[in-house]
């Protein structure tokens, strides 16, 4: 063989040795990254073009996919729009993303779950097309539609709980958003319903204000954590006497504490019991009381009840916060449910419902059942215990005291005909010049409960007044419906 024939040969097979390195590389070892890369559209095509699984409450499905001649062969549908959008998310080809329980649950909606692994050998032997599986969830329609009536397009947050099991019955975030716009597979659609959404004057209704976004002072609903600190660390009980002066200077401050509507608190001597000071949700006792115990127990009370925990159910909630480091006036504040105290709905609803359960938390949650495409059961889930909030003895004493609430104090407007309703209000102060955020949380049948609700509106004014009659439309919603 002559040199330059030689040479080319050599060329050639070192071509063909690069070419096998290369495609190699590529098909083994690259592969995985390559999968996933975003500009992938064979990827984003197979993700978003399988037939998903319906997300079904009480037998109706309230996102779905129908058929559609593009691309993607699949269109994601939500037929009550907004009223589901922060439990369901959103499932968006345009964006390439999926949120709430889409995204929670994507792995059963689009059927690669190992939990569907007979489904999907079945499809494979008989040569269907593959189908996602269902996912059914906890939600009492009834309470659902009620929570998002009564609050009426303000900006704020209900959520029901059955004490029991920690089933959720409602979770309601407003505004809200309707998710069939940003499902569109016109990418001009979707971007103009993100840019809608996200609109400085829109009011944020993409944020989930039930479970995450920015948390909220509770004001005086935290006076159940406070109360049931002083149970447990310092063995009072709704009959102890505690102070009760009509003002409170705050030391090293400046600053004075009244009463709500500045009233003396009881008669005005500056002593009353427990159980008088929390019916009327006098803040200087409760402030008094804070720095009196000091800042331990009232920490350690608010982790008993679950702040700074993390928490799915599925979707991601917010840790709720009591803060580290406090002066004297700080934590006579923090007592009220003010200075850096921030919670988020969910976290209210549990402190609620952990009381209602002789003290026992359970797990929040979403998901009932996991269904085959046939809707046939794959799984259900079982209730779970989190942690013993309080003894069930301080969680009598609590039911006792937020039933003298709801019966002749603050939160009369929650009372509801024939039913024994256990309640605190709150009022959290949160800016200068702004109305206080509105709170109420509570629980009913109080021997029997089936609900524990929280309910917060933005900016709302008086807690009893303005959150009180949509926790007990809530409530009423649940127990009428049986569903708890």
């Amino acid at each position: 063989m002559n040199p330059p024939i030689r040479r080319l040969a050599t060329v050639v097979v070192v071509m063909f040795l690069a070419l096998m390195i290369a495609a190699t590389s590529i098909q083994y070892f690259q592969a995985g990254t390559l999968n996933a890369h975003s500009r992938n559209v064979r990827t984003i095509y197979r993700e978003y073009g399988r037939d998903r699984g319906p997300i079904i409450v009480q037998g109706e499905a309230v996102a779905s996919s129908t058929p559609v001649d593009d691309n993607y062969g699949y269109q994601r549908v939500y037929p009550e729009g907004e009223l589901y959008a922060h439990v369901t998310g959103y499932f968006s080809t345009a964006h390439n993303r999926i949120t709430g329980i889409e995204l929670a649950e994507n792995d059963v909606l689009n059927g690669t779950s190992d939990s569907l692994l007979l489904q999907r050998i079945q499809t494979l032997v008989t040569g269907q097309q593959p189908q996602g599986g269902a996912v059914e969830l906890t939600i009492d329609p009834d309470a659902q539609r009620v929570a998002t009536e009564a609050l009426g397009g303000r900006e704020g947050a209900v959520v029901a709980l059955d004490p029991g099991t920690g089933a959720i019955r409602a979770l309601v975030s407003t505004p809200s958003f309707d998710p069939n716009g940003l499902a569109s597979h016109v990418r001009e659609e979707a971007d103009a319903a993100f840019e809608a959404y996200n609109a400085d004057d829109a009011g944020y209704p993409m944020v989930n204000r039930a479970i995450a976004g920015d948390q909220y002072a509770p004001g005086s609903s935290f006076k159940v954590i406070t109360a049931a600190a002083a149970m447990e660390a310092e063995g009072l009980d709704p009959g102890s006497t505690v102070p009760g002066p009509t003002t409170l200077d705050l030391p090293q401050t400046d600053h004075v504490v009244y009463n709500p509507s500045r009233l003396p608190c009881g008669d005005g001597s500056g002593e009353v019991t427990l159980v008088q000071a929390f019916r009327q949700s006098c803040n200087t006792t409760f402030g008094q009381l804070a720095m009196d115990m000091g800042a331990e127990p009232l920490r350690e009370q608010a982790e008993a009840f679950g702040f700074g925990e993390p928490l799915d159910v599925p979707q991601p909630v917010t840790p709720s916060r009591f803060p580290e480091e406090l002066t004297a006036p700080e934590l006579a504040m923090s007592g009220i449910g003010e200075a850096s105290v921030r919670v988020t709905p969910m976290q209210m609803a549990m402190v609620a419902a952990a009381v209602a359960n002789d003290g026992v938390q359970m797990q929040p949650y979403l998901v009932d059942r996991q269904l085959t495409p046939d809707l046939e059961e794959v799984s259900t889930t079982q209730p779970r215990t989190l942690r013993e909030s309080v003894s069930p003895g301080t969680a009598d004493a609590l039911t006792e005291m937020m039933l003298e609430v709801v019966e002749s104090g603050t939160g009369t407007p929650a009372q509801i005909p024939g039913v024994d309703v256990a309640g605190k209000t709150g009022t959290a102060e949160n800016a200068e010049g702004v109305e206080p955020h509105s709170w109420f949380i509570g629980f009913a049948d109080a021997d029997d409960p089936e609900v524990a609700v929280a309910v917060l509106v933005e900016n709302g004014g008086d807690g009893g007044s303005t959150a009180g009659p949509i926790a007990r439309d809530v409530m009423e919603a649940v127990l009428s419906g049986g569903s708890g």
